[in-house]
């Protein structure tokens, strides 16, 4: 695993005791990954509640209430899917923050509309919800990786 992303992730661990608070994770494209980077730090079961993977629009009805007319509105790929993630996130854990991704990692998949590289990450905190879009470049192990950093900086911020 990248050395800056166990940094960052050693980073959002001690804020996050700080704050006394835990967190969750909702992904779609990083398969996990987020959770992947939290959990390789030691004592991360103090401060880390649950992870999501919600590759399917099925999981993300299922799991974390995204509304079918969401998804069929304005896709899985979409700052509305995400910031419902992250409500589903909150809804479904004891957590205090959690944080959410949904993107097009690549090769295929991408359109006009949302080329391969798009990415919303969503984050929130009681009812403050909060959502950026990137176009991140790369390959698709790359589009991943950078949207697990962001995640974890924009985490790290909150806190």
């Amino acid at each position: 695993m990248n050395k800056h992303i166990i940094k960052l992730s050693k980073q959002l661990g001690q804020a996050l005791k700080q704050q006394g608070w835990v967190m969750a994770t909702a992904e779609s494209c990083t398969g996990g990954g987020i959770a992947q980077a939290i959990t390789e730090v030691p004592g991360s079961s103090v401060w880390f509640d649950r992870g999501f993977v919600t590759y399917s629009n099925q999981a993300k009805e299922e799991m974390l209430q995204v509304k079918q007319s969401t998804l069929e509105q304005y896709g899985a790929v979409s700052e509305q899917v995400a910031k419902q993630m992250v409500e589903g996130a909150l809804l479904n854990s004891h957590a205090d923050l959690a944080v959410s991704v949904t993107g097009i990692a690549g090769p295929g998949g991408g359109s006009e509309s949302k080329p391969v590289g798009t990415v919303y990450i969503a984050w929130g905190i009681g009812q403050l919800l909060e959502c950026h879009h990137y176009n991140f470049l790369g390959s698709r192990e790359s589009v991943r990786q950078q949207t697990v950093l962001a995640a974890l900086k924009h985490c790290l911020l909150v806190c």
